[in-house]
């Protein structure tokens, strides 16, 4: 059983405006082919897939934010490092579907031509 009292939910408008002051690395857990489809702009891809959380000791000393589709995934990339000994508490509860119910931009791509399409 996983103890969420250690994991911090951040809003997508927290997170927003974190972002816009250069606090955060935005780190998305999601498989490369999510992450391709669509994503949120600055976010760094790490898939959960192959996350090993001694690479977060190496972010500039801002504060790292995990994120995925839903949050399920950006929860669990917490709980590994907080497992690990990494002093990682923050995701983004709802994942990008949070972020883009609340209006915020994204990179898709277009279906019918593969094009990237700043929704922004």
């Amino acid at each position: 059983m996983t103890d969420t009292a250690k994991i911090k939910n951040l809003t997508p408008a927290e997170v927003k405006a974190m972002q816009q002051r250069g606090e955060i690395v935005l780190i998305d857990v999601r498989e490369p082919r999510e992450y391709g489809a669509d994503r949120i702009h600055g976010a760094l891809n790490y898939p959960l897939s192959t996350f090993d959380p001694a690479a977060m000791q190496l972010i500039d000393g801002r504060t790292v934010v995990f994120q995925c589709g839903s949050g399920k995934r950006s929860a669990m990339a917490v709980e590994r490092c907080q497992a690990a000994g990494v002093t990682i508490a923050a995701h983004m509860a709802g994942g990008i579907g949070a972020w883009q119910a609340a209006g915020l931009p994204v990179i898709t791509l277009d279906p019918a031509t593969g094009q990237v399409v700043d929704r922004g």
